[in-house]
């Protein structure tokens, strides 16, 4: 027979194992937790951006003010890959819009003129707020000589344009609201497919003028205006994220600077 002793020295070891186990578990679910949230603003980190708030003039007469530092957008000095070509020095300066235009143009494309060849976006139907608001922009000249500045590389892969700062800031004075935002259903991301177009933002209702070229399935959470699609160009786009990005990293400066020329309409 076992004796008394015995089996209050098994029943201490079994309790030792079990607080072991137990506090293993919590230490291991812990871990988990503190990765799922990292792993979540890692993603939501990628595309949003800080607008600048609105300037006070009025629409009727843009003004150019200049960057915080006054010089150009920063791009890399790398020699061109294949296709593409020594793009020209960003401007130094931005066009501020005093508020958001009453009468925007209803488009059907948009032409993205680069030193790495044009990027031809179809306007999504379901979209023509944002569309019409990114083409009123087109037409008063916002994005030409502005640096595509922001390449990501791991986890989503987008090619990020549109601030003329160049550094992430920038904006057009003004703000607009969310529209043709993706169905995720209970789902906490949306695959943004290859091709998309999507507007960047720092919040609910907060576009501007910056927007975000998808080159490869990305997931996100739905909170990002779709209002293109492309539909040539995606060629010249996969060599601009094969390059990679400047320092070795997965998200930041394009190793092969993308610099807008002009961006053109159909209606």
């Amino acid at each position: 027979m076992t004796s008394k002793r015995e089996r209050e020295i098994a029943r201490a070891k079994y309790e030792r194992q079990q607080i072991r186990r137990n506090t293993k578990q919590a230490r291991n679910r812990l871990i988990r937790r503190i990765s799922a949230a990292v792993s979540v603003l890692a993603v939501l980190g990628f595309v949003v951006y800080n607008q600048t708030k609105p300037a006070s003039n009025s629409a009727a007469s843009a003004t150019q003010s200049p960057n915080a530092d006054s010089s150009a957008a920063p791009i890399s000095t790398n020699a061109p890959i294949d296709g593409c070509q020594k793009p020209a020095s960003p401007r130094a300066n931005n066009i501020v819009f005093g508020s958001k235009p009453k009468d925007i143009p209803s488009i059907t494309n948009l032409t993205i003129s680069t030193n790495c060849g044009d990027l031809v976006i179809a306007a999504d139907p379901a979209a023509p707020n944002t569309s019409g608001t990114i083409g009123w922009l087109a037409q008063k000249s916002f994005f030409d000589n502005t640096s595509c500045h922001r390449l990501t590389t791991q986890g989503i892969f987008v090619l990020q344009c549109g601030d003329p700062s160049g550094r992430g800031t920038g904006s057009p004075g003004f703000s607009f609201a969310d529209e043709n935002l993706p169905k995720a259903g209970s789902a906490t991301t949306y695959v943004y497919p290859r091709g998309t177009v999507a507007m960047a933002n720092s919040g609910p209702n907060t576009n501007g003028s910056q927007f975000f070229l998808v080159y490869k399935d990305s997931p996100l959470p739905p909170n990002y205006s779709v209002w293109g699609t492309i539909t040539s160009g995606l060629n010249w786009l996969d060599k601009v994220a094969a390059a990679g990005v400047s320092g070795g990293g997965t998200d930041g400066l394009p190793n092969q600077a993308v610099v807008i020329s002009k961006v053109t309409t159909t209606p």
